[in-house]
């Protein structure tokens, strides 16, 4: 646990939103533009990281962003985003894209880390609160979260 006041859960800033395909989302081959997926995956993970940290949050990565399958016009798309690491002033939020079936069912299509740092008024990076990580899914995830900022830092130093 965390002896910050302000802790928040992995719960309380989640995000689930659906859209249904429409022909302003297809490209050229028929399929949902990844363009149109990057920029809801974006959407997604600021509000995830607006939650959190209760500041405007701006990117300042994306990676292991992996498509895994198509979407076609008439398709429901579900994007789930939730934090999975928090450092001093940045959040990772993981955000999973499903096609969803008439009955309900979800077959996953994409899956993207967004790191989000939390901006003050004048925009500069702020502190936000610790990260309340509960059982063993969460702890995982923050496990493997803390390996990718290290990663993530390493490449900076590399230039990358």
């Amino acid at each position: 646990m965390t002896n910050d006041k302000n802790a928040r859960r992995v719960s309380e800033s989640k995000v689930e939103q659906a859209y249904i395909l429409m022909p302003k989302h297809i490209n050229e081959s028929g399929h949902l533009f990844g363009g149109q997926l990057l920029a809801w995956i974006d959407e997604i993970a600021s509000i995830v990281a607006r939650r959190h940290a209760h500041a405007n949050p701006v990117t300042a990565a994306i990676d292991n962003l992996i498509f895994k399958k198509g979407a076609v016009t008439n398709d429901i798309v579900v994007l789930v985003g939730h934090l999975t690491y928090v450092g001093r002033t940045s959040m990772e939020v993981r955000v999973d894209t499903y096609v969803e079936s008439m009955d309900g069912m979800r077959a996953m299509i994409n899956r993207a880390y967004v790191v989000m740092v939390a901006m003050d008024e004048k925009y500069r990076p702020m502190k936000v609160p610790s990260l309340i990580v509960e059982g063993e899914t969460e702890k995982a995830e923050w496990e493997a979260g803390v390996k990718r900022s290290e990663l993530r830092k390493m490449r900076k130093i590399e230039g990358f």
